[in-house]
């Protein structure tokens, strides 16, 4: 199996270089087989298992992909080819994450794929959930904590795995030593000092230096990487692209450079599979808005022109009528502390078009919800342009959408696009349907006060999440305009941009969730749903996501500043009419909801404030609100809840297994493609890291 994969990296590589129609057929003879060869027997499951694994402090699920094998042909030969190129940038994640994560990674594939030992001895278990634990963050820091992994087996026993590995397959450099190896990756694996960080917001400290993401070079700090993209920036004009998506930057010779990510560039050797993958799909493309799209997509990466990526943009906004749909790209920034470099992700979907009526009836009407938000009426689009929205069914996902994935999606991010050509959003259905039955009731029991409210949110937070998920994306990222003359969040709120942005979009969906207006349009049934949502939101904003922290430390993750600060802002300034009430009882914490519609309007004056902070600019207020509300944790509630959620002997993170989509070949032509759900999680990354590994170790 392994000599069979490095031979089929040669043939990926040689067709990359040389598409002509007989190689381009080689290669995906050579990929049927690899796939053949790789597919595990094929098992059919009486009731589909959505739980595979659990480990640390994850939990791996399964997703379906409902009514695929109804599919036309064309639709699943398009949904192949880019579920490929989704999947031949994962490397790139890994190494934007940390500089030593694929050496890591490619360790210990090494070390699993070669132990013979006892799979159950308590050492090499300890070893392995260390190894899950990466392959779940894409690299050696928690994927939403940011704090460095370390394993809970020994130095001297990882060392005796690492001896037992053939030298061969060790990502060793060129006249280096496994003894000198294994005294490097030891250092980079065990070292709490050693890139303690992967992102750090702590402003105390230089936000580059502080963070372990290799998006900067060495010796770079923060005030000149500021000053290096605010001399790009055009103040005449709107249409900026978002300078700095796209790139390592990096000194040489004492001068400040990109090093773009591109063909011919940094990560050609991914990116040069990505076009591949992405230009076979162009052949099978729906419509000529995909076409167009696409083809858009791989002059972008051909050329790294972030102008190239607005045309881009533009023309996917335009394509709201194609069935299948992908984003592919260097798209969010979360992961830079300076809130500019954008990480590879890719979700490939289907439209599920039943449920889709119901988010397409919320962006209908998104002039509605403009005109009747609390913001002040200057920061108000007066023509809400462009928003097209839909549920959909995940067929893969990459980089860093996987395995954690978001169950919601609002794109694009440059705001001048957003204004003039509009959004796409989507609810990612069959993602959601996994959550929903992977869950039990015990976090509901454990942290609601009362049987009235644990019954309303068992029974009604079901759909209510989906409303809040197409509010918070549809209308949510869609609302709202800056200011005349005033820059970018990225330039004005700077580390605070992120989590003010998730918390204007999350305000948007909780002032309307307890509107009428979602009961008469027919997406809700009743206020009851609005209620569940707002009980929710209150209890893990302030309680429940505290288990995700390690004791002693403050909040740093974007998505979580932003949820703590809304809710304890709220319960603040709503402690004189006793709107949310604070309760104690036989050691345990509650905040119970005593007036919904009271705290609607609290949830509308935050909101008002969080888009005047964003349409002015104004980071002093911004920093405030993020740092008084959305950072500082209570140590003795965060005892508390460690230890009422460990009782209850749940992972609170949660990721994905992949579908494995394979094509079927007579005469060397795709006559059908088969999904299967792999059960295992080892074997899969396994797998991923033989088929998809295209980088240099280190880059």
């Amino acid at each position: 199996m392994k000599s069979y994969y490095t031979s089929l990296a040669l043939v990926l590589a040689l067709a990359a270089c040389q598409p002509s129609s007989q190689n381009e057929l080689a290669l995906l003879e050579a990929k049927a087989k690899a796939d053949s060869v790789a597919a595990m027997p094929t098992v059919v499951e009486t009731e589909f298992e959505y739980v595979a694994d659990q480990f640390a402090d994850l939990r791996v699920l399964r997703y379906q992909v409902p009514g695929f094998d109804n599919l036309p042909l064309p639709t699943k030969e398009l949904l192949y080819y880019l579920s490929e190129a989704a999947l031949c940038g994962r490397d790139m994640t890994y190494d934007q994450n940390f500089k030593y994560n694929l050496a890591v990674r490619k360790t210990l594939e090494a070390i699993v794929a070669a132990y013979s030992g006892d799979v159950n001895d308590a050492d090499y278990v300890q070893f392995l959930t260390y190894a899950k634990r990466v392959w779940f963050s894409n690299g050696i820091h928690h994927h939403y904590s940011m704090d460095k992994l370390l394993p809970e087996c020994s130095q001297e026993r990882f060392l005796t795995y690492l001896k037992n590995t053939p030298a061969n397959t060790l990502p060793l450099r060129d006249g280096e030593t496994p003894e000198q190896f294994a005294t490097f990756i030891t250092d980079v694996i065990f070292n709490p000092n050693l890139a303690p960080k992967k992102v750090s917001l702590d402003d105390s400290k230089d936000l580059i230096k502080a963070s372990a993401v290799n998006f900067y070079g060495e010796g770079i700090n923060q005030e000149e990487v500021g000053k290096f993209y605010a001399a790009m920036i055009n103040d005449s004009q709107k249409e900026n692209p978002m300078y700095g998506l796209n790139s390592k930057l990096v000194k040489e010779n004492g001068v400040l450079v990109e090093k773009k990510w591109m063909l011919g560039g940094m990560y050609t050797a991914s990116i040069e599979k990505i076009i591949f993958w992405l230009e076979k799909a162009i052949t099978v493309a729906e419509n000529a808005e995909q076409k167009l799209a696409l083809e858009r997509l791989v002059t972008y990466y051909k050329t790294g022109n972030l102008k190239d990526f607005d045309d881009y943009n533009i023309a996917w906004v335009k394509d709201t009528k194609s069935s299948v749909d992908v984003v592919n790209g260097f798209i969010e920034v979360y992961d830079d502390p300076l809130g500019r470099k954008g990480t590879f992700e890719s979700v490939v979907s289907v439209k599920d078009l039943e449920a889709s009526k119901r988010i397409a009836t919320i962006g209908a009407n998104a002039q509605w919800f403009e005109d009747n938000s609390p913001i002040l009426p200057q920061h108000k689009k007066k023509s809400v342009v462009g928003i097209s929205a839909k549920v959909i069914n995940a067929v893969m996902e990459s980089g860093s959408s996987a395995p954690a994935t978001p169950i919601g999606i609002n794109l694009p991010n440059n705001e001048w696009i957003r204004e003039v050509h509009g959004s796409k959003s989507v609810n990612l259905g069959n993602i959601v349907e996994a959550y929903d039955k992977a869950a039990g009731s015990s976090v509901v029991n454990e942290f609601y006060y009362t049987d009235e409210i644990r019954q309303r949110v068992l029974n009604y937070a079901p759909l209510a999440d989906k409303l809040h998920t197409d509010m918070h994306e549809v209308i949510g990222h869609a609302s709202g305009q800056i200011e005349n003359g005033v820059k970018p969040s990225s330039e004005t709120l700077k580390n605070y941009s992120s989590a003010l942005e998730e918390g204007r979009a999350d305000l948007v969906a909780l002032y309307y969730l307890y509107d009428q207006k979602l009961v008469d349009l027919g997406v809700m049934p009743s206020l009851d749903y609005g209620k569940a949502a707002y009980d929710e939101y209150i209890t893990k904003g302030l309680l429940v996501q505290l288990s995700r922290i390690k004791k002693g430390q403050k909040i740093e993750e974007a998505h979580m500043r932003n949820r703590q600060m809304v809710a304890a802002w709220v319960y603040e300034k709503g402690k004189a009419q006793n709107v949310i009430e604070k309760k104690e009882e036989n050691g345990r914490t509650y905040f119970v909801v005593n007036d919904y519609a009271k705290l609607r309007v609290l949830f509308g004056e935050l909101l008002k404030e969080i888009q005047r902070v964003k349409s002015q600019g104004d980071f002093k207020a911004g920093q405030n609100l993020i740092e008084n509300y959305g950072v500082k944790v209570d140590a003795k509630l965060h005892d508390e809840i460690l230890a009422r959620y460990a009782n209850l002997k749940m992972a609170p993170y949660q990721g994905f297994i992949q579908p494995k989509l394979t094509p079927i070949l007579e005469g060397g032509k795709i006559v059908d493609v088969k999904i299967e759900y792999p059960k295992n999680f080892v074997q899969q990354m396994l797998d991923f890291g033989k088929t998809y590994s295209f980088l240099p170790v280190y880059n």
